[in-house]
């Protein structure tokens, strides 16, 4: 009989024990459940307000813009040249020598044939090689044959800034350090 009894509390403890379990796991799924159910909802949200946003912006865009059409011609933009004046006292005092504007052969690498050569592809000035990448800048130099290939025009657009925006100091600074390219 001693055996029966035993049995008697071992059985309903185990099956507690598993129901405990088995009650814990569907708990904690019902919670996670709830818990993406309401991120879900919060994200739904967000999306019905950015889509209410985006139709009132394409309603701003749609809306007719009245133009004032002025009864006289209007003034030409001024050049970006005219912003930025030439100073050729202090190109001199930091170079050490006569510049003249848009000049390129400051350039360190640029001589009178690669200019030539860089003016037929309509750059003539400090801005317009400035603004040139460095990959058409090859391209050009590819165009005038093999004397031109051996160039490298990596810093020709970053000098050619400082010139037209009158950094000559900095422009003679880095000169100095990269000689011929090199350092």
């Amino acid at each position: 009989m001693e055996n029966l009894s035993i049995w008697c509390w071992f059985i309903p403890a185990v099956v507690g024990v598993v129901c405990a379990l088995f009650g814990y796991l569907i708990g904690k799924g019902t919670n996670s459940q709830i818990s993406h159910t309401s991120e879900l909802d919060i994200l739904k949200n967000k999306n019905a307000k950015l889509e209410t946003d985006l139709e009132q912006c394409k309603k701003q865009l749609t809306q007719k813009v009245d133009l004032v059409v002025p009864d006289e011609p209007i003034a030409p933009i001024i050049a970006a040249e005219a912003l930025l004046p030439f100073n050729a006292q202090a190109a001199k005092a930091a170079l050490g020598k006569t510049v003249k504007r848009d000049d390129l052969k400051i350039v360190e690498g640029i001589g009178p044939k690669i200019q030539q050569l860089f003016n037929s592809f309509d750059i003539k000035t400090w801005k317009d090689l400035s603004e040139t990448a460095v990959a058409k800048c090859q391209e050009i130099l590819d165009s005038g044959g093999a004397p031109y290939k051996i160039h490298d025009p990596a810093s020709w657009p970053m000098q050619a800034k400082m010139a037209y925006e009158g950094k000559w100091k900095e422009l003679h600074k880095w000169q100095e350090e990269h000689k011929r390219g090199k350092l």
